[in-house]
């Protein structure tokens, strides 16, 4: 039977045998990896609906009781509500503008040759080598002889401005692999600069421009010290400012404190899992085409 298979495949049946076997090995450890990749997850969600004794005596068990209304007392507790529309507006404000410039900071960097070129280019690397926490004391200074404290700007300016770099040279990377052909054309056909980046330049970068997003969405909804450095109006305070409610000097609350955490991170799981291929896009798409 082995050699009537060896036939009509031509293929040894052993080798067959082994490449299922191989095959199976493979699945059996990318399994296991996806399992302690997903883990922290898992014993987060199963955290917050536990008692703070079960969180105590059995932290990587099943609760024993599920306490939904641990995310409601969270939510409540912690305003989460006006939390988490403060972080989406900055967030939002703060990709829009590191997009808008950097994509056309990206544009000029990767499609025209001039003379102070390389000056900007190592003023953007010097830009990513900088220490963003090490700024703190320097912008609050700043932002208070300004008047920008407790406002929306206070966090998406820095934000916007310590991500620029990032967005600038991944972007300008993929520029930089679109055919120059192209740009000639519509040149030709009496297309300006203008028309030029925005009808042909910036949907062509899509995927870098995904890429950056996700990356900028990741910073700024989890940054917690620019938060508490600029922010102390409770109308303003932003998610992560929001999880320390419940801690105090003496105690922290862990079963509200899981709860508010499995609140935070949905719609950073959410985004990532509806972007995700153009991440990927973004990050191959310069060593592919070039």
């Amino acid at each position: 039977m082995e050699q009537v298979v060896s036939m009509q495949t031509g293929f040894p049946a052993g080798g067959k045998r082994r490449k299922v076997w191989t095959r199976g090995v493979v699945n059996i450890l990318l399994s296991l990896y996806a399992l302690v990749t997903l883990y922290p997850l898992i014993w987060l969600f199963m955290s917050a609906l536990k008692s703070n004794e079960e969180f105590y005596s059995r932290p990587f068990l099943l609760p024993l009781t599920w306490k939904w209304d641990n995310i409601v007392r969270a939510w409540k507790v912690s305003g989460m509500g006006l939390s988490l529309w403060n972080s989406t507006v900055v967030t939002i404000a703060s990709l829009v503008l590191t997009l808008v410039l950097g994509a056309l900071a990206a544009f000029v960097l990767s499609r025209f040759e001039f003379k102070l070129k390389p000056f900007f280019m190592g003023l953007f690397l010097l830009g990513m080598l900088i220490p963003i926490h090490s700024t703190l004391v320097p912008l609050f200074i700043i932002m208070k002889k300004v008047g920008l404290l407790n406002t929306y700007g206070a966090l998406i300016l820095p934000y916007a401005a310590f991500e620029l770099p990032l967005a600038i040279f991944v972007v300008a990377a993929y520029l930089v692999t679109i055919p120059k052909e192209i740009e000639e054309a519509a040149l030709i056909d009496g297309t300006g600069y203008w028309g030029i980046f925005f009808r042909m330049m910036l949907p062509l970068s899509l995927p870098a421009l995904s890429t950056v997003a996700i990356l900028g969405f990741l910073r700024f909804w989890n940054d917690f010290a620019f938060a508490l450095v600029f922010i102390s109006k409770p109308a303003l305070k932003t998610v992560p400012l929001s999880l320390s409610a419940f801690a105090t000097g003496y105690m922290t609350d862990y079963e509200l404190t899981m709860a508010a955490l499995a609140i935070a991170v949905l719609p950073t799981i959410v985004v990532f899992l509806l972007f995700q291929e153009q991440i990927m896009k973004g990050m191959t798409a310069g060593a592919v085409k070039g």
